[in-house]
């Protein structure tokens, strides 16, 4: 998720590079859930955030500077910055946190309620939704309601109501991150502007991290082979991949269309949780996902129609 570009800038892609890039948005930003959980089980999460895209921006903005790209601007800088705290240390950092208290798999379907938060906030921003979009956005509460409500006289509903908020107000935050996006003075090339989103976003995750005391509690000793290979596969192929590539199908594909991801990723994040994370997810967080799931196709799938007949 990122800032839009105008389609006026859209350069033509075939379609095989349409193809190619879908698939990266869809299957590597699907395993990025596993990769952070992963990476969180021997890092601090925000310490972990903070080098991912540190390391990932410093590289980005270098590059795309050595290749001619003008010094931005305060105006940008300040845009960037703002977009940058509300994606990536907001955002982001609330999916590294709540890495360590939800799987992997029900992390990516909470966070999947980002197209029903962007109803929401349309319609306070005086955008009024249609009744399918309404239908939508109910339909996908109630599937997230059925992950943390008690259940069949458990005491705790399937995924940890803690978690659950934290990612819900992360989500909330990317949308609303999302929305400045669209009317934000972004530094051209597209490639600049996301470096220095990351570069803000690592900043402040490095401030709380040290505020948290966590550069502290690190034990290098005790950092597994696994938390170190999934925090470099998240700086090359989540940030600096799949970001890249998400942005640069922002600009030659359309919106609703980039917007498929968010209910293809919980399918192949649920899917690797299981097969390669050893996660075991209980009938009624099946079930939650479904719905979630459901309500967030209804929502794009009524976004597309209405963008069709405009």
């Amino acid at each position: 998720m990122s800032p839009t570009s105008r389609a006026s800038e859209s350069p033509a892609a075939t379609r095989w590079q349409l193809i190619a890039g879908f698939l990266i948005i869809y299957v590597v930003w699907g395993s990025t859930y596993l990769a952070i959980k992963w990476g969180v089980a021997t890092i601090p999460p925000f310490l972990m955030g903070a080098v991912r895209f540190l390391v990932a921006g410093s590289g980005l903005y270098a590059f795309t500077r050595w290749r001619g790209a003008a010094p931005p601007t305060r105006r940008e800088w300040r845009d960037s910055a703002i977009v940058g705290a509300l994606l990536l240390f907001v955002g982001n950092g609330a999916v590294s946190w709540a890495s360590q208290r939800v799987n992997s798999g029900l992390t990516s379907v909470i966070v999947a309620t980002v197209p029903l938060w962007l109803v929401l906030c349309e319609a306070w921003q005086g955008k009024r939704p249609r009744v399918a979009q309404v239908a939508g956005v109910v339909i996908g509460l109630i599937g997230v309601g059925l992950l943390v409500l008690p259940a069949g006289g458990a005491r705790t509903g399937a995924v940890d109501p803690i978690g659950a908020t934290v990612l819900a107000l992360g989500s909330l935050s990317w949308t609303v991150g999302s929305l400045y996006s669209r009317t934000s003075h972004q530094a051209k090339p597209a490639a600049l502007a996301i470096a220095m989103q990351m570069l803000t976003g690592g900043v402040l995750l490095t401030g709380l991290s040290l505020a948290l005391g966590e550069w502290h509690r690190l034990d290098v000793a005790h950092v597994s082979m696994a938390s170190v290979l999934s925090l470099l596969y998240l700086i090359t192929f989540g940030s600096l991949i799949g970001f890249s590539t998400y942005m640069w199908l922002l600009k030659v594909a359309s919106p609703t269309a980039v917007g498929t991801y968010a209910y293809v990723n919980p399918v192949v994040a649920v899917l690797l949780g299981v097969a390669l994370g050893g996660e075991r997810l209980p009938k009624l967080a099946w079930i939650a996902m479904t719905v979630i799931v459901g309500g967030v196709a209804m929502v794009s799938l009524v976004d597309a129609r209405r963008r069709a007949t405009a």
